[in-house]
Parts: structure tokens; sequence; C-alpha cells
């Protein structure tokens, strides 16, 4: 069964997407410190090399072994609602540097977001590389 949305959700979510936009920024700026205040205390990303913690994650920008100069959001995002939940899926391409290696990915990312105090934090992100 189809929901009509209203204008007050579709404000919600554009609220989302620009916390998820200037998260991106952040990312992009390789600043440790504006990225990690996108993410909760427990954060964790999840991907095909396992799980890794804000603190690791955080520690490989600090210390330069990992750079972005590229991130976008390509097609549609696909938001959901779960009381202070939000559970945003969108496609992301990504230029990054790990080590002195570039690599470009294509992923599908799911980022779990809670609201409290009055902001967006994430809890987790999935990461799907997409299909060669």
């Amino acid at each position: 069964m189809a929901t009509t949305r209203t204008s007050a959700d579709r404000a919600v979510d554009d609220q989302l997407l620009a916390v998820l936009d200037r998260w991106q920024m952040a990312i992009v700026a390789n600043d440790a410190d504006r990225i990690g205040s996108f993410m909760a205390d427990d954060w964790i990303m999840v991907s095909e090399n396992g799980i890794t913690t804000a603190e690791r994650f955080l520690a490989f920008v600090r210390s330069g072994d990992l750079t972005h100069s590229a991130m976008r959001c390509v097609g549609e995002p696909r938001i959901r609602y779960h009381g202070e939940l939000a559970l945003l899926t969108t496609r992301i391409t990504n230029t990054a540097h790990y080590q002195g290696v570039r690599f470009d990915a294509d992923e599908w990312t799911t980022d779990v977001f809670h609201y409290a105090d009055d902001r967006w934090r994430c809890l987790l992100t999935q990461i799907t590389a997409t299909a060669k």
C-alpha cells in the first residue's frame, strides 16, 4: 500500500539528505574531526573488509593513509523512517587513495541515522560494491 508523502515528510527527507551531503563534503576535505561529527560514538562500517569502527576509520584519515578526492550520490535515494531511526540507501561513487594507491568505487550504501538532540548522526554504514 502506497502512502502519500506530505510536504513535512519531504522537508525531513531534505534535512537528512543535506546531512549526508555535508558528511560527504567533510570526507572529501579529509577532515577527520568534521567526519566524526556526523557519526555516533559507536558507529561502524560494514563492507567486504569486515567491520571498521569510527575510531579506526578516523585514524586512517588523520594519518593521511586514507584520503578522498571525490564523492557523489548517483540516482534517487531511498529513505525509510522507523521512529527516530532513518534508513538511507543510495548509490555512491567516490575516488579515494589508500596508502598512495588510487581506487575508484561504485557502491550501494545504507546508512542508519538516529535523530536525537536536534540532529541526525549515523550509527551504521553498510557498503556493497555494485556489480561490474
